[in-house]
């Protein structure tokens, strides 16, 4: 019979779970250290991390995810959203971090921006006990102080969706709002050297949506008021012409029976004078027309850079085929 020889008494198991214990105290650290062993980001990676200010702590926790920008099919394989939500960026717990590639020069930021959304809810996800709590409070005082439409939409939108609000405005608040609460601004001074260059970055490219619906809004304001210019225009110039058809058939009916040449001239020149004058209403009227063609065909151009931009950056799946 074999005998072996043990490798070690009471004292060699204390050490082992030592070991263990302290690896499971430290398993954040471990699993980072894993998740960072030879990977070098990507150039376009490591320029959002810079772009965003990131400090150390934040570019470290960014890299542990092993952030992607990919084309939309490749996108849609990793963030599976809502088919009505259109969605610029994920974050997937012990995944990573995946971004939309947005090509269009005139949404310049939003990859920028996106990056950094995600970054906090990786941030707000290694978060708990009494920093958690603090955090939420924090988040949810300065939401209350938050007047832009655009953002409460948003907020509703996920919470229709049953989204965590509370997670989401953490990313929401620190990327695209400009003042906030001083320890809110110092907290999220932990991730960000420069956090108003980001909001530069989200104020840019939304504006590329603000502007066209301004201008767009402005333009049907303006074709509305012509709709009413012509339809008065219209009504007046067919009252004119009923009027004058019933004048000149008068005429007609004097011209064969007067006696009165010098009175039936002057009816004449009446008339004329009448005549000249609806042909400057109808011409009014035409030019009308004119510039109220001119403003659908500016509307239109508007609505179809609108379109294109919402294209660019819509990777649901249902649209893919259109586009």
């Amino acid at each position: 019979m074999r005998r072996f020889k043990s490798l070690g008494g009471p004292a060699f198991s204390i050490s082992l779970l030592a070991v263990v214990l302290l690896v499971w105290l430290q398993r954040q650290a471990v699993y980072d250290w894993l998740r960072l062993y030879n990977y070098q980001p990507p150039t376009t990676i490591a320029q959002l991390a810079s772009a965003t200010t990131m400090n150390d702590s934040a570019r470290h926790l960014f890299y542990v995810q092993h952030p992607e920008i990919n084309d939309k099919p490749n996108f849609n394989d990793h963030c599976r959203e809502d088919e009505h939500t259109i969605v610029l960026g994920c974050y997937v717990s012990g995944r990573g971090i995946y971004l939309l590639d947005v090509n269009d020069p005139r949404l310049a930021g939003v990859e920028e921006v996106t990056a950094a959304h995600e970054l906090l809810h990786a941030a707000y996800d290694r978060l708990g006990g009494d920093e958690l709590q603090r955090v939420r409070k924090l988040i949810t005082t300065a939401y209350d102080g938050v007047s832009d439409q655009r953002l409460r939409d948003t907020v509703e939108a996920y919470r229709k969706a049953g989204a965590d609000t509370v997670n989401e405005l953490h990313s929401i608040l620190g990327t695209e709002v400009l003042t906030l609460p001083t320890e809110l601004e110092a907290y999220y001074g932990g991730y960000f050297t420069n956090r108003m260059a980001i909001v530069g970055y989200s104020n840019s490219y939304q504006k590329a949506f603000s502007d066209r619906k301004a201008q767009a809004d402005n333009y049907l304001v303006q074709m509305q008021q012509l709709k009413q210019q012509l339809q008065t225009s219209s009504q007046h110039i067919n009252q004119t012409e009923q009027q004058l058809k019933i004048e000149a058939q008068a005429t007609e009916n004097e011209r064969t029976t007067t006696q009165d040449v010098a009175g039936f001239n002057a009816k004449v020149r009446a008339y004329n004078a009448k005549v000249a004058q609806l042909k400057i209403q109808i011409n009014t009227y035409n030019q009308l027309v004119a510039q109220h063609n001119a403003l659908l065909d500016a509307y239109n151009a508007i609505a179809f850079e609108e379109n294109e931009l919402i294209k660019a950056i819509d990777s649901r799946p249902s649209t893919l085929q259109a586009q």
